[in-house]
């Protein structure tokens, strides 16, 4: 089985989405600080599907609420769609989450009250994209898009957990967000369930978008074109997978 490395810091170039430049993140909780990231560089192009990988606290969801702007690094850059989103502040970055990355979370996170369509809608509304009239029109196209569009007057509890997630995903691409951002999307569903989201993202790919998912599950991992392993805060491993490969090596 063959791979294909890349160099743990490629210099950043104009096609690079996200970049970011010795990232470090320490959490001051309890009496000894925790660096959750340490000096970490990372170069993601347009279109590129990455997989993020590592046990538990090896801080691959740190990494990826770094480029999200959830949480913000204790020191070093995170340029991501040509913006510094380290230097944000929270209304500025919620305006920019809102147009440039849509987010898949493990739980879901729909809105309980609201029915499917309303939650696929909700991004729209906060960020006033969209006449408002064409937005009922859009967000059930995008449930058709992710094959729930007959569950769209639904309460999310009123649907399976992988429509929830096909709901969250169809929400995700509300504002036709450059970037998805996945963290465990498919850790709360069951292997039939997580494959058919991992097709879903695959044809989100095709279609030019750039995603970003971590990951516990290995099956998935090795599917993913480009895998970061991910360990003590550190990129220990950069790996493109090439064309027409099985697997990703570690």
């Amino acid at each position: 089985m063959k791979s294909d490395p890349r160099a743990i810091s490629p210099s950043p170039t104009t096609d690079d989405l996200i970049s970011l430049s010795d990232v470090v993140k320490v959490y001051e909780t309890g009496e000894v600080p925790f660096t959750a990231l340490r000096g970490v560089d990372l170069r993601v192009r347009s279109g590129e599907f990455v997989g993020l990988i590592g046990k538990s606290g090896s801080g691959k969801t740190t990494l990826i609420n770094m480029i999200t702007g959830i949480d913000h690094p204790t020191s070093g850059s995170v340029m991501v769609a040509g913006t510094p989103v380290h230097s944000l502040n929270e209304n500025a970055l919620a305006i920019w989450r809102g147009r440039t990355i849509g987010v898949v979370f493990q739980f879901f996170q729909l809105l309980p009250t609201l029915t499917v369509i309303e939650n696929v809608m909700l991004p729209m509304d906060f960020c006033n994209v969209y006449d408002p009239a064409e937005r009922p029109e859009r967000a059930m196209a995008l449930l058709e898009q992710v094959e729930i569009g007959d569950q769209a007057y639904k309460l999310p509890s009123a649907i399976s957990g992988g429509q929830q997630q096909r709901a969250a995903i169809a929400r995700a691409l509300a504002n036709d967000p450059p970037i998805i951002a996945a963290d465990e999307p498919t850790g709360n569903l069951d292997s039939k369930t997580a494959d058919a989201v991992f097709h879903l993202f695959e044809s989100l790919v095709e279609a030019n978008k750039t995603i970003v998912m971590v990951t516990h599950d290995s099956d998935l991992a090795s599917r993913v074109r480009r895998a970061l392993h991910v360990s003590d805060g550190e990129i220990a491993h950069d790996v493109l997978r090439p064309s027409g490969d099985g697997q990703i090596g570690a």
